[in-house]
């Protein structure tokens, strides 16, 4: 993981530092927002204390290495492993530094792009974008224990809808394992031709690979100080490492409770006293 620096611009090209702190305004030049949220996303995050600060973006280009692997073994590729989850944190650690030149508490909406190119094999790049925002009321307390912004994949109404209940997103956490399937020998290919019967090797294989993405996303969380994770899902590519090498991607919202914010029943106690007395 890549060190994090709050308010650093080392790994941001000098143009992208400029345009950011243009953004913020000064003199007789007016804070200019951008954002790639719908109207109804930037509405609600407004209704949800928040203020649009700017569209954000990291990127990395990354160069993936080979990895040998036995061809009827099953086992995790930690070599490429570190290489994807590498490459994702880089590009978010970039678009993290964007969102502190705005003064941003958080990004919401972030989104993970992958593009292959053509300059060399094994080349990727990946783009993590989402816009970043700022509490009006409470700005600072938002982010994360080592001051980091938040960051989230929850859109503007998910973000409302979280904010209102009493908690608050605190990471886009990531868990990946890239895992060589076991190739079947001829024989056990012979036997179930024509046959209804569950294919254990693959089953065990793509159930473990699950459960170490799972369980990295998951530490991921608790480290940076949630209590759980929402959204969360496992996604599955092939980077061209050929048929039976695939990656397993966990990725999901970290949240936590905001500090002395009601939890929802207080919030539903509230309600009902409310109703009760105006209509008594």
């Amino acid at each position: 993981m890549p060190d994090y620096v709050p308010g650093s611009t080392a790994n941001l090209p000098q143009g992208a530092a400029q345009r950011l702190r243009a953004m913020r305004g000064a003199g007789d030049h007016p804070a200019f927002f951008t954002s790639d949220l719908s109207v109804d996303e930037f509405l609600l995050i407004e209704h949800a204390g928040f203020e649009a600060l700017g569209l954000v973006l990291g990127s990395c280009i990354y160069h993936v290495g080979f990895q040998w692997q036995k061809w009827s073994v099953s086992q995790e590729l930690p070599v490429l492993t570190r290489a994807m989850y590498s490459a994702r944190e880089l590009a978010m650690t970039r678009m993290e530094e964007e969102a502190d030149i705005l003064g941003a508490d958080g990004i919401v909406g972030v989104r993970l792009v992958f593009k292959e190119y053509a300059m060399d094999e094994g080349v990727l790049e990946f783009q993590a974008v989402g816009t970043a925002i700022r509490h009006r009321t409470s700005a600072g307390s938002m982010r994360t224990k080592d001051n980091r912004p938040f960051t989230s994949d929850l859109s503007g109404q998910d973000l409302w809808k979280l904010v209102r209940s009493g908690y608050r997103p605190v990471s886009l956490s990531m868990g990946a394992c890239v895992y060589h399937i076991a190739h079947m020998s001829f024989m056990q290919a012979l036997k179930q031709v024509g046959r209804n019967q569950e294919m254990t090797i693959y089953t065990e294989a793509t159930y473990a690979a699950r459960e170490l993405a799972l369980e990295r996303m998951q530490a991921e969380a608790v480290a940076r100080g949630g209590v759980g994770v929402v959204g969360a899902r496992v996604e599955e590519s092939n980077w061209g490492w050929g048929s039976n090498a695939i990656e397993f991607f966990a990725v999901g919202t970290a949240v936590a409770p905001i500090a002395g914010a009601p939890q929802q029943d207080e919030l539903e106690a509230v309600q009902r006293v409310v109703t009760y007395d105006s209509t008594s």
